[in-house]
């Protein structure tokens, strides 16, 4: 049996993985920051607390013997410290990856975000029309681009490979669902910015795709070496998002949609950055980050993802909900 080295397990998407590894046949591991999910207790998987950014602790991950990583560990925010995410999500990574060459790991899974392309509109484009954003200045996509760069120069292609997904949600969800949940909740009015009015292509990626795509990134040959963007094939717009939610969790909430051109909301978003740049989470929406996010058509290929789920046996998983 093969063993999996899968970091961030005590995590939202990390847990996912975790048990869908187990579930998959393989022997999970998993690394945790604070607190262990009670899944992983009940499908027996083996934690090991440990800070990855200390290179230090490292060696005793490899103790026995493993033959991937999926590194999924990250410091996920749209406000913080550049210092913090160098740390979480670049000095990390490298760290553990190169343990991870030192001790003979057959692959090194990285999980990334498609927000390396930046934030603004796509038209269906595939990885390979797509090139890394060099101008984004909030440090979660920076330090994303920086981690993949650092990969592809230091290591074999065929040792490493890159998944990006886009907004992930299902299962478990502590993030994008939650937060909307809330919006929707507390708002009398649902705000829309810029040219799109709501149109605009929400790039939902349900947590088991996110899954699916960690394993055939794991394993076929021909992932070694690239990136893949995990999106949904079902093409849902922001504002159909926004009644799926109220219709799933407010009884159906009736929503009422108005739009606001981009400079009379920016200030307010450069205001919420601005105070919430030593939090972890943000004093308001829409932080700067988020705003570019509702306010742009984020439509790309998935072209990638099918090929390798058709290589592995697999179909896309269709979701049926936003179930948290």
């Amino acid at each position: 049996m093969e063993t999996v080295l899968i970091t961030g397990a005590g995590g939202y998407i990390g847990s996912n993985a975790a048990e869908y590894f187990a579930k998959a046949g393989y022997r999970v591991v998993g690394t945790i920051h604070r607190h262990v999910a009670e899944r992983l207790t009940q499908l027996g998987i083996k934690t090991i607390s440990v800070d990855l950014a200390d290179a230090a602790n490292l060696p005793r991950l490899f103790e026995e013997k493993i033959d991937y990583v999926v590194h999924i560990a990250a410091r996920a925010s749209d406000v913080g410290r550049d210092e913090w995410f160098r740390e979480a999500n670049y000095e990390a990574v490298k760290n553990l990856a190169a343990a991870a060459m030192e001790h003979g790991v057959k692959r090194f899974v990285y999980l990334s975000t498609a927000d390396v392309y930046g934030l603004h509109d796509f038209s269906g484009e595939r990885e390979e029309e797509l090139a890394f954003d060099e101008t984004v200045t909030n440090p979660y996509p920076k330090y994303k681009i920086l981690s993949e760069k650092w990969l592809a120069a230091n290591l074999p292609r065929e040792r490493f490979s890159c998944v990006r997904p886009c907004v992930v949600y299902g299962r478990g969800d502590t993030s994008i669902t939650p937060r909307t949940i809330a919006y929707l909740k507390n708002s009398p009015l649902v705000f829309h910015f810029g040219k799109w009015r709501g149109r605009n292509r929400w790039p939902l990626a349900n947590v088991e795709n996110v899954c699916r795509t960690l394993h055939a990134a794991m394993v076929l040959p021909e992932a070694g070496g690239e990136g893949v963007t995990v999106l949904d094939s079902k093409r849902t717009t922001l504002s159909e998002y926004y009644h799926e939610i109220a219709r799933e969790f407010l009884d159906g909430k009736r929503l009422r949609e108005c739009s606001i051109p981009m400079w009379a909301v920016r200030p307010v978003a450069w205001l919420s950055t601005f105070l919430s740049c030593s939090r972890n989470h943000p004093l308001f929406d829409p932080t700067l980050y988020a705003l570019d996010t509702v306010a742009h058509n984020l439509d790309f290929s998935n072209a990638r993802m099918l090929a390798w789920f058709g290589k592995m046996g697999m179909e896309e998983f269709r979701h049926d909900g936003h179930n948290v």
